[in-house]
């Protein structure tokens, strides 16, 4: 895909008369003025910078009883919307989405003529919504990438992969299908019996149990001290159940100090991990929502080297719960380099749900403990950023999970503390080198009450960075130094590529710079980090790139009915981020910083103008061209108040 590449000093800036944006006005995004759309006197509501990069997801909000604190200041955003899309009215038996089960030699369906599901498939594919039609894609997309279309009958490109006469699916054949399932399969699927044993409580957690053990050991036997007084023995006989538990307590306190004899003065928690490299690795950082497998994969595909899952609960990991075993899924293509992201407030969750990850995932790089997220969802629960408050416990948690995890390294995300004018990280990262293992520390510039407003602190990221480097070099109560450097990342307010050289050149002691917001706005942000310029992409080169997204969407969700209505929904969440995007070439004054809002403007094209509409709407408009005409009953509501109709 070939760019128009502008440099700063061949921006055309010319010399007119007319009024100007002071350009000394912070905030504000200064775009040419014959770009700009003269205001009509009515206030137009501007997307607001809190919270653009992490909200909890309905996924979250579902399994926790919802939004809370209704009293308090909404803040522009749509906390309880539910974009859950309308089920097929009537849907086909999954017995026969590939066709008669028998012509197949497959198992029939179990419940006969009792199913609730249609089992005619004729009667299906003439009753069926009409088919897609999108002048992007003319032929299934999914039968493209594989050689078969696993939705089969309820694929809404049906055409394009169908006999009529006689009603027979057409595949590629089995060698064929095999090389593009190689290059385009998902990993770190769990099965339904793995699933059912945690379900059901039958997975063996022998090494959460053992961590935990000796965790409790060391916290009870430090707390009580050496010189504990015995209590006086009473001489009343005592019931057989009383001595019974008498002596279960004795045995377990026994067992207690024989750990904390055995542990006191060792690492415990050191095992043989896998060497983690992320030295000026392209990073994309963990992110609610949006950063779903498509999305991951799209920024594959236009350069990154690392990326995270979406933050997963551990509670609902170690209960099998299906939305939450969906977020370790990865595409082939970002292994090496993926990392499970887990968000937890105590030991024993850490431990259990790490796990399960390394029991159940082939394919993760490594596993990172959330401690800065500033939700207040989980915070109140103990997790993300409350965890800046308690170190002792996130040493606990990081240490238990360096246990459980077997040679998947483990590492951190935090922040620069709770408050501001309180920054903890540096007293923080001192700690994590000589009392964990982790094997990397991302440090977001911000605190926690700042969550996405004001400008990232890099200042205090590199000091933070160098006084973990100092610390790197001092022995531990063992006499032993680290094996392997500590990698240090950098987050926070990287729009383009010379904010991530900026960052990355600060101190020899940061190893990479994480880009969140930048790569939604921005998704080919490591293009430009590659070329070392700032690449103006036309309208069309961004709607190829949307093409992208959609046909990794469908392929991860399905081409029927549900998997185009999932595509359609994420296909809005994704332009939420992504009509932010103001071009090089209609730029006064280029880079834009990424809390810049511009003024009404338009685009070089009507296309252009359309990509930057922040109208919820538009973006439906949009996703037709991709997806087709949106159904009647398809719901989509922004996560921001500014881009509702």
């Amino acid at each position: 895909m070939s760019s128009e590449k502008r440099s700063n000093d061949a921006q055309d800036v010319p010399d007119v008369a007319t009024k100007r944006q002071d350009t000394s006005t912070k905030g504000i995004a200064q775009i040419k003025a014959e770009f700009i759309i003269p205001s009509t006197g009515s206030s137009q509501t501007k997307d607001e910078d809190v919270d653009t990069e992490e909200q909890p997801s309905d996924r979250m909000l579902a399994e926790n009883g919802g939004s809370k604190g209704k009293g308090k200041k909404k803040r522009g955003q749509n906390k309880s919307r539910d974009n859950r899309q309308a089920k097929e009215e009537k849907p086909l038996c999954p017995k026969y989405i590939q066709g008669n089960p028998e012509a197949r030699n497959a198992p029939p369906c179990p419940y006969g003529d009792d199913c609730r599901f249609v089992h005619d498939v004729q009667l299906y594919v003439s009753t069926k919504k009409p088919e897609v039609e999108s002048e992007f894609f003319k032929e299934c997309p999914v039968f493209k990438s594989l050689g078969y279309c696993p939705m089969g009958f309820k694929c809404r490109f049906l055409s394009s992969h169908l006999n009529k006469d006689p009603l027979q699916l057409i595949q590629l054949e089995s060698s064929q299908r095999a090389k593009l399932y190689e290059a385009n399969h998902e990993v770190n699927h769990i099965t339904l019996d793995q699933k059912l044993d945690l379900v059901k409580k039958r997975f063996q957690f022998g090494k959460s149990e053992k961590v935990i053990e000796i965790i409790e050991a060391l916290q009870r036997c430090a707390s009580e001290g050496k010189n504990e007084e015995e209590q006086p023995k009473s001489e009343e006989p005592k019931a057989p159940q009383v001595l019974q538990r008498e002596d279960e307590q004795r045995r377990h306190r026994d067992r207690q100090r024989e750990l904390y004899n055995q542990y006191k003065d060792t690492r415990y928690f050191a095992s043989e991990k896998k060497r983690l490299d992320l030295h000026r690795k392209k990073i994309v950082s963990p992110l609610t929502t949006v950063g779903n497998l498509p999305y991951r994969r799209l920024m594959r595909k236009l350069g990154a080297e690392v990326t995270y899952s979406e933050m997963a609960l551990a509670v609902p990991l170690i209960q099998g719960t299906n939305s939450e075993w969906a977020l370790p899924k990865a595409h082939a293509t970002e292994y090496p380099g993926f990392g499970v992201q887990i968000a937890c407030a105590k030991a024993w969750q850490a431990a259990k749900a790490t796990e399960a990850l390394a029991a159940y995932g082939s394919h993760i790089s490594e596993v990172n403990l959330n401690s800065g997220c500033p939700i207040d969802l989980l915070c109140r629960q103990g997790s993300g950023s409350a965890l800046l408050d308690n170190p002792a416990r996130m040493i606990r948690c990081l240490n238990a999970m360096s246990y459980s995890s077997g040679e998947i390294p483990v590492s951190v995300k935090i922040r620069t503390g709770a408050k501001d004018g309180h920054p903890v990280a540096g007293l923080l990262a001192r700690r994590l080198v000589n009392e964990t293992d982790v094997a990397a520390l991302t440090l977001h510039g911000r605190s926690r009450a700042q969550r996405y407003t004001k400008s990232a602190d890099w200042d205090y990221v590199v000091q933070v960075a160098e006084q973990l480097r100092s610390s790197e070099g001092e022995y531990d109560r063992e006499g032993r130094q680290r094996s392997q450097r500590i990698q240090f990342v950098g987050n926070g307010d990287v729009n383009n590529f010379e904010d991530w050289y900026e960052h990355l050149n600060r101190s020899d002691a940061i190893d990479s710079v994480m880009v969140a917001r930048g790569a939604l706005i921005k998704p080919w942000i490591f293009e430009e980090v590659d070329a070392q310029q700032h690449l103006d992409k036309t309208s069309t080169q961004r709607m190829e790139i949307l093409k992208d997204y959609v046909q990794f969407a469908l392929e991860h969700w399905g081409s029927d009915e549900y998997g185009v209505a999932q595509t359609r929904r994420f296909f809005c969440e994704f332009m939420s981020f992504f009509h932010r995007y103001i071009p090089v070439g209609i730029c006064e004054k280029y880079p834009v910083q990424l809390n810049d809002r511009p003024p009404n403007w338009k685009g070089r094209d009507e296309l252009e103008t359309m990509l930057a509409s922040p109208d919820a709407s538009d973006w439906v408009k949009l996703s037709e061209m991709f997806l087709g005409k949106a159904e009647e009953n398809f719901v989509f509501t922004p996560k921001h108040k500014s881009s509702s109709y």
